[in-house]
Protein backbone atom coordinates (compact mmCIF):
# COMPACT_ATOMS: atom_id res chain seq x y z
CA UNK A 1 0.00 0.00 0.00
CA UNK A 2 2.87 2.36 0.83
CA UNK A 3 4.48 1.75 -2.60
CA UNK A 4 1.14 2.35 -4.34
CA UNK A 5 0.71 5.66 -2.53
CA UNK A 6 4.24 6.72 -3.45
CA UNK A 7 3.80 5.72 -7.10
CA UNK A 8 0.49 7.53 -7.42
CA UNK A 9 1.47 10.76 -5.69
CA UNK A 10 4.91 10.98 -7.30
CA UNK A 11 3.57 10.29 -10.79
CA UNK A 12 0.73 12.79 -10.42
CA UNK A 13 3.15 15.43 -9.12
CA UNK A 14 5.59 14.81 -11.97
CA UNK A 15 2.80 14.99 -14.57
CA UNK A 16 1.41 18.19 -13.08
CA UNK A 17 4.88 19.75 -12.90
CA UNK A 18 5.61 18.83 -16.52
CA UNK A 19 2.31 20.28 -17.74
CA UNK A 20 2.93 23.49 -15.80
CA UNK A 21 6.45 23.74 -17.25
CA UNK A 22 5.20 23.22 -20.80
CA UNK A 23 2.55 25.89 -20.33
CA UNK A 24 5.01 28.33 -18.76
CA UNK A 25 7.70 27.86 -21.41
CA UNK A 26 5.26 28.05 -24.31
CA UNK A 27 3.51 31.14 -22.97
CA UNK A 28 6.83 32.88 -22.27
CA UNK A 29 7.41 32.94 -26.03
CA UNK A 30 4.35 35.16 -26.41
CA UNK A 31 4.76 37.19 -23.23
CA UNK A 32 1.84 35.45 -21.55
CA UNK A 33 1.43 33.43 -18.35
CA UNK A 34 0.60 29.73 -17.99
CA UNK A 35 -2.90 30.46 -16.67
CA UNK A 36 -3.73 32.11 -20.02
CA UNK A 37 -3.40 28.77 -21.86
CA UNK A 38 -6.79 27.35 -20.90
CA UNK A 39 -8.62 30.64 -21.49
CA UNK A 40 -7.22 31.09 -24.98
CA UNK A 41 -7.52 27.38 -25.85
CA UNK A 42 -11.18 27.02 -24.82
CA UNK A 43 -12.23 30.34 -26.31
CA UNK A 44 -10.54 29.30 -29.55
CA UNK A 45 -12.36 25.95 -29.54
CA UNK A 46 -15.75 27.45 -28.60
CA UNK A 47 -15.72 30.85 -30.36
CA UNK A 48 -17.40 32.56 -27.40
CA UNK A 49 -17.86 31.75 -23.71
CA UNK A 50 -18.92 33.68 -20.65
CA UNK A 51 -16.52 33.92 -17.71
CA UNK A 52 -18.80 31.50 -15.84
CA UNK A 53 -18.69 28.95 -18.66
CA UNK A 54 -14.94 29.38 -19.01
CA UNK A 55 -14.51 28.80 -15.27
CA UNK A 56 -16.52 25.58 -15.44
CA UNK A 57 -14.49 24.25 -18.36
CA UNK A 58 -11.08 25.32 -17.05
CA UNK A 59 -11.75 24.37 -13.42
CA UNK A 60 -9.91 27.55 -12.38
CA UNK A 61 -10.78 29.47 -9.23
CA UNK A 62 -12.73 32.68 -9.80
CA UNK A 63 -9.97 35.04 -8.69
CA UNK A 64 -7.32 33.48 -10.92
CA UNK A 65 -9.69 33.32 -13.88
CA UNK A 66 -10.76 36.92 -13.35
CA UNK A 67 -7.12 38.09 -13.36
CA UNK A 68 -6.40 36.04 -16.50
CA UNK A 69 -9.43 37.48 -18.31
CA UNK A 70 -8.55 41.03 -17.28
CA UNK A 71 -4.95 40.58 -18.42
CA UNK A 72 -5.97 39.04 -21.76
CA UNK A 73 -8.44 41.85 -22.34
CA UNK A 74 -5.88 44.54 -21.52
CA UNK A 75 -3.35 42.92 -23.87
CA UNK A 76 -5.85 42.76 -26.73
CA UNK A 77 -6.42 38.98 -26.88
CA UNK A 78 -10.10 39.01 -25.92
CA UNK A 79 -13.01 41.44 -25.89
CA UNK A 80 -16.20 41.60 -23.91
CA UNK A 81 -18.71 43.29 -26.19
CA UNK A 82 -21.66 43.37 -23.80
CA UNK A 83 -21.87 46.32 -21.44
CA UNK A 84 -25.43 45.58 -20.30
CA UNK A 85 -25.03 42.18 -18.65
CA UNK A 86 -23.06 41.37 -15.54
CA UNK A 87 -19.43 40.79 -16.41
CA UNK A 88 -19.39 37.07 -15.61
CA UNK A 89 -22.43 36.52 -17.84
CA UNK A 90 -21.11 38.50 -20.80
CA UNK A 91 -19.71 36.64 -23.81
CA UNK A 92 -15.94 36.78 -24.20
CA UNK A 93 -14.63 36.64 -27.75
CA UNK A 94 -11.11 36.34 -29.12
CA UNK A 95 -9.72 39.21 -31.16
CA UNK A 96 -7.66 38.47 -34.26
CA UNK A 97 -4.57 38.48 -32.03
CA UNK A 98 -6.37 36.09 -29.66
CA UNK A 99 -7.43 33.76 -32.46
CA UNK A 100 -3.84 33.61 -33.67
CA UNK A 101 -2.60 32.74 -30.17
CA UNK A 102 -5.47 30.27 -29.70
CA UNK A 103 -4.57 28.51 -32.95
CA UNK A 104 -0.92 28.20 -31.93
CA UNK A 105 -1.91 26.89 -28.49
CA UNK A 106 -4.37 24.42 -30.03
CA UNK A 107 -1.69 23.17 -32.43
CA UNK A 108 0.78 22.81 -29.54
CA UNK A 109 -1.79 20.91 -27.45
CA UNK A 110 -2.39 18.53 -30.37
CA UNK A 111 1.36 18.05 -30.73
CA UNK A 112 1.83 17.33 -27.01
CA UNK A 113 -1.12 14.93 -26.90
CA UNK A 114 0.19 13.10 -29.95
CA UNK A 115 3.71 12.76 -28.56
CA UNK A 116 2.52 11.68 -25.10
CA UNK A 117 0.27 9.05 -26.66
CA UNK A 118 3.13 7.22 -28.36
CA UNK A 119 3.27 3.65 -27.12
CA UNK A 120 -0.22 3.81 -25.59
CA UNK A 121 -3.10 2.14 -27.41
CA UNK A 122 -6.51 3.77 -27.67
CA UNK A 123 -7.92 1.08 -25.36
CA UNK A 124 -5.20 1.73 -22.77
CA UNK A 125 -5.83 5.46 -22.98
CA UNK A 126 -9.58 5.01 -22.47
CA UNK A 127 -8.91 2.73 -19.48
CA UNK A 128 -6.47 5.26 -18.02
CA UNK A 129 -8.96 8.13 -18.32
CA UNK A 130 -11.76 6.04 -16.79
CA UNK A 131 -9.46 5.11 -13.90
CA UNK A 132 -8.34 8.71 -13.40
CA UNK A 133 -11.98 9.85 -13.40
CA UNK A 134 -12.78 7.29 -10.68
CA UNK A 135 -9.79 8.39 -8.61
CA UNK A 136 -10.70 12.06 -9.08
CA UNK A 137 -14.33 11.53 -8.04
CA UNK A 138 -13.28 9.49 -5.01
CA UNK A 139 -10.79 12.13 -3.89
CA UNK A 140 -13.36 14.91 -4.36
CA UNK A 141 -15.86 12.92 -2.31
CA UNK A 142 -13.31 12.51 0.49
CA UNK A 143 -12.53 16.24 0.38
CA UNK A 144 -16.23 17.09 0.59
CA UNK A 145 -16.59 14.80 3.61
CA UNK A 146 -13.87 16.81 5.37
CA UNK A 147 -15.88 19.97 4.73
CA UNK A 148 -19.12 18.52 6.13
Amino acid sequence: MQERFKNFTVLMTRITRSIRRLKTEEMKKWGLKSHHVSCLYYLYKNDSLTATELGEICEEDKASLSRAIESLEEDGYIVCNSKTQKRYRSPLVLTEKGREAGKRISDKVDEVLKSTAMGVSEEERETMYRALECVCLSLEKLCNEFND
